[in-house]
């Protein structure tokens, strides 16, 4: 049910005529109405007993000369917020929403401040599941929440609600509301490939690195935005102790792959040996179309075979900018845990990139549908694929010396039925602040 809380609230001020059809609102400048509430807002809970306290702030603003503040009022149940309703919208046709917010006394913001966009039809029912803008950046103390969405089918109207939650110590100031028809996002298509070669008997990395780009340049001869190798490439055809392949990065094998980038214009990742100091990693490098060096991963998750190897495992998860989006890479043993494909996801990685020696390919899948990426692998042992965020192969290469190719939209969007787009979802409803306890452990 809904329920109006009249307390000290604001009014909005709309901007002057849109410049093209379609809507276009602007809410700012918020000022109290004749009723205590602004023209068109209302303030929402569930029930009433958890509703937050909702009053109009003159010292704390954006655009000013107020804004439309939030209290959790020391009720460890609180939800609800603002509620603005938007009339006109079209079902398949897309909208831009943004706000700006401040917040304190917040302890987990993600879950705790958050805004929904709730799509009806003509009669007010609930049209297909609501979106929850995800996509956030701070300026000068304020932070910028948005989404680009399309109407669901049968909307005529959507609810903007701009809420607090479980938080009974904070407060949340929102601000410049805009809610704006916009073009349908164009394709941005990426084509990948993940190469199918174990280099087995090659007598040195070297020849290792040389026999792998051979088997490229027969098996993917068209044009390819991103090229997929496997792990520990130079290792891979020595043998023998890690440590006798471990080289720098950047060094000579960056340099071969840089060569081979350049002359395909391509990105390339490939797995390496690396040395630094006296650590030596399980190292994943990035390299873009010019053959520079931009990234690298150090395995995280390492098996036995490793850690008796003296392996070093990385400490972090990095997302690589690239000129078609934004990239994470694993490493085998990565994939059998949920944590650094999460990380990754988090980073706002759109694409993982996995050198495997050999995987479980189910947990593989998983990682794709549980973070809605997409996932390239270039396996040793089992084939290599490329998956879509719903976990289904778009491509497969299961001979050696072949590859598995495919073109990708990195603009699509991948609604789950009534679950909506998870992938902005999981940004904001994974509860990582909740420790986790291992039996046993002191932390």
């Amino acid at each position: 049910m809904r329920s109006l809380l009249i307390l000290l609230s604001a009014t909005c001020c709309l901007a002057g005529p849109p410049v093209d059809a379609g809507v276009h609102i602007r809410l700012a400048g918020f000022e109290a109405g004749k009723n205590g509430l602004p023209p068109g807002w209302t303030v929402w809970a569930p029930r009433p007993e958890i509703s937050p306290r909702a009053f109009l702030d003159v010292t704390r603003y954006r655009t000013g000369p107020a804004s439309l503040a939030l209290s959790g009022n020391s009720n460890p149940a609180v939800h609800g917020g603002w509620d603005y309703l938007v009339e006109g919208v079209q079902p398949g046709k897309w909208y831009r929403f943004t706000a700006w917010y401040k917040t304190e006394g917040v302890t987990y913001e993600p879950v705790q401040v958050l805004a929904r966009l709730r799509w009806e039809t003509a009669g007010g029912k609930r049209s297909g599941p609501p979106e929850f803008p995800a996509s956030v950046s701070v300026r000068d103390g304020w932070t910028r929440l948005t989404a680009d969405a399309p109407a669901n089918p049968g909307a005529s109207r959507v609810r903007i609600q701009l809420l607090l939650a479980n938080a009974p110590q904070a407060t949340v100031w929102w601000d410049d509301i805009s809610f704006d028809e916009i073009p349908p996002p164009p394709p941005r298509n990426v084509t990948v490939a993940a190469v199918k070669f174990e280099p087995r008997g090659a007598g040195s990395g070297k020849e290792a690195v040389r026999r792998a780009i051979e088997v490229l340049d027969r098996a993917v001869p068209g044009k390819t935005d991103v090229i997929v190798f496997g792990e520990s490439l130079t290792w891979a055809g020595m043998r023998g102790p890690m440590a006798d392949a471990a080289e720098p990065v950047p060094g000579p094998s960056t340099q071969q792959l840089g060569a081979a980038a350049r002359a395909r214009h391509s990105y390339i990742v490939a797995g390496l040996t690396e040395r630094e100091g006296a650590a030596i990693y399980n190292t994943a490098v990035l390299i873009d179309r010019q053959g520079r060096l931009i990234g690298k991963y150090r395995k995280t998750h390492l098996p036995y075979t490793e850690i008796e190897e003296g392996i070093t495992p990385g400490s972090s998860y990095p997302v690589f900018q690239t000129d078609f989006g934004k990239v994470g890479m694993m490493i085998c043993w990565d994939t059998e845990f949920p944590d650094p494909a999460r990380g990754l996801a988090l980073g706002g990685a759109e694409i993982i990139l996995v050198p495997i020696w050999a995987a479980t390919e189910t947990l593989m899948r998983a990682r794709a549908m549980e973070n809605r990426v997409f996932l390239a692998a270039s396996n040793y042992a089992n084939p290599s694929l490329i998956m879509d965020p719903k976990g289904e192969s778009l491509a497969v290469a299961a001979e050696q010396a072949s590859a598995a190719v495919a073109t990708v939209d990195l603009n699509r969007r991948y609604d789950w039925g009534g679950l909506g787009n998870m992938r902005g979802r999981i940004v904001r409803e994974m509860h990582a602040e909740i420790p986790i306890i291992r039996p046993g452990f002191l932390h």
